[in-house]
This record gives C-alpha cells, sequence and structure tokens, in this order.
C-alpha cells in the first residue's frame, strides 16, 4: 500500500490553564526535511519528537508545531514595581518639571529594560505525557491522511500501467507487418536503383539490418517492469523511490522500441505509452 508524502494532522488538549494545538503538515521531498517548533519550556523533548517524526513519516519536507494559548488567569509574566518606579523617577529628573504626567511617564517605563519578570516554566513530566499522547493522534492523523491522499494516486497509476499493456500488444501485434514492410522497403529502394545485386549477399545484409531492428528484447523486458510496478504497488510497504527507478526502466525500453520501430503505425502506439507514463512520472515524485 503506497503513500503520498502530502498530508496534515492535528490534535487540541486542553489542560487546566492552557490550550495546547499540535500540527504536523507535510509536502514532497527526497529526503526527511523536519521542520519542528515547540515552545522554550519544551525544548528538552524536541529530540524525542524529531525521532517519532522521522520513524512515522520517513520521508517528505515536514513542518511540525506546538501552539500554546494560556487560558487561566494568572500569567508567567509580572511587572516588576521596583525597576519601574525607579525608571518613573529618573525620569522625572529628566523632564525637570512639576506637572509630569505620569501615565506617559509610566508607558515609558514599562518600555525599558527588566521592567517585566518573566518566570520560566519548568516542564510537568505528567503534563508532557499528554501532549506526547496528543503527538501520536496527530501523527497518525496525517498518516491516514497520506493513505487516502495514495488510494486515488495507485488508481490512476494501475489505469496507466494497464493502457501501456494494452499499446504493448498493438506493437506486438504490428512487430510481423514492420518486418515485411522494412524488406518491401529495401527491395524498393535496390530497384529504383537498377544495379544488378547478389541475392545471398542481399539477404545477408538484410537479416543484419533485421537484427539491429529487432524489438523482442525490449518487448519482454518492458511486459516484465509492467508487472513488478503493479507488484510493488500492491506490497504492504510504501517504497516511491523504488517505483521511480521501475518508471526510469519502464522509459527507456519504450523509448528503444520507438527507436528501432521505423514503422508509422508502431510510432503511433509507442508514443501512446510514453503519454501514459508521463502520467505517472508527474505523481510519483509524490509516493512515500
Amino acid at each position: 500500500m503506497i503513500q503520498s508524502m502530502t498530508g496534515y494532522g492535528k490534535s487540541v488538549l486542553h489542560l487546566p490553564t492552557k490550550k495546547v494545538t499540535i500540527e504536523v503538515k507535510s509536502l514532497n521531498s527526497k529526503n526527511l526535511d523536519l521542520n519542528v517548533r515547540v515552545p522554550s519550556f519544551y525544548k528538552e523533548k524536541e529530540l524525542a519528537v524529531r525521532k517519532k517524526l522521522a520513524s512515522n513519516l520517513v520521508r517528505g519536507k515536514v513542518d511540525f508545531s506546538i501552539y500554546v494559548e494560556m487560558t487561566a488567569d494568572e500569567t508567567s509574566s509580572t511587572i516588576n514595581s521596583g525597576v519601574v518606579s525607579e525608571y518613573m523617577k529618573q525620569l522625572r529628573n529628566v523632564v525637570q518639571t512639576g506637572s509630569s504626567d505620569d501615565v506617559e511617564l509610566l508607558k515609558m517605563a514599562v518600555r525599558m529594560p527588566d521592567a517585566l519578570k518573566v518566570e520560566r516554566e519548568e516542564l510537568d513530566e505528567n503534563e508532557w505525557k499528554e501532549i506526547d499522547s496528543h503527538i501520536d493522534v496527530a501523527i497518525k492523523e496525517i498518516v491516514q491522511y497520506r493513505i487516502d491522499e495514495a488510494a486515488s494516486l495507485e488508481t490512476d497509476f494501475k489505469d496507466c500501467i494497464l493502457n501501456i499493456k494494452k499499446h504493448l500488444e498493438v506493437v506486438k501485434s504490428l512487430d510481423g507487418d514492420r518486418i515485411e514492410h522494412v524488406k518491401k522497403r529495401l527491395q524498393k529502394a535496390l530497384t529504383d536503383l537498377k544495379v544488378e545485386v547478389d541475392e545471398n549477399r542481399f539477404e545477408q545484409e538484410l537479416i543484419y539490418y533485421l537484427e539491429k531492428l529487432d524489438i523482442n528484447e525490449e518487448k519482454v523486458r518492458l511486459a516484465n517492469h509492467l508487472d513488478y510496478f503493479l507488484q510493488e504497488l500492491d506490497s504492504s510497504d510504501s517504497n516511491g523511490k523504488k517505483l521511480g527507478f521501475i518508471v526510469q526502466e519502464i522509459g527507456r525500453e519504450i523509448n528503444t522500441t520507438g527507436s528501432k520501430a521505423n514503422f508509422a503505425p508502431m510510432q503511433k502506439s509507442v508514443i501512446q505509452m510514453k503519454n501514459e507514463l508521463e502520467k505517472i512520472k508527474e505523481q510519483i515524485l509524490n509516493v512515500l
């Protein structure tokens, strides 16, 4: 079962004093590209989060975020009243008027360094256990999103492969006519030259020429690659890179068949096969 690299997962946790929102989204990428954003008081858990994401998502450009919204009346930031009072006293001395506006002085004072005292929140292990379980929920959600997204891709891939197989059967059926067409074309060329030709030598050269145009190996290899692609598509794991390599091999056999065809009806089928293969190439980069 294949997975897409495009996905989104979200989980929201309501704690007594805060609301924690966990989001994870991913796009396609050649390797795993992790971008993790967590509040400073959860930083010590970032490495564990990265390992969990890497083991579950494997590949893709992944953005992971934990957003914390305080819901309680208490706040970790308090006004450092002694410092603010000292700043206001100094500002009055600078202004040097008896009617200084305290409100304006206060506005300036709270902007000064150390006017606000922030108490660093320590990590609560019990709280983190709840958050960690919700990270699992978000990851499960994005994995399911990837599976659902890939279901339509899998259907499209199978349709394209079956269409290529149909065109390959047409190529096989045209091969005999193609050989006769090549023979007649060469014989006509010699007749037009009006020269005497050794029939034995002509047969030998014709056999050599037809061997160079032989596509039996290409037909066999192409059929095997198509079956192998379908086999890997139905395997238990998702391996987009491997499928990409098989697509390259399919393209190589189709191109070689086209270069050897020398027969317009066969070239039409080759072009149709290339068209179906391009549809696969457009989407295969998004497979995990």
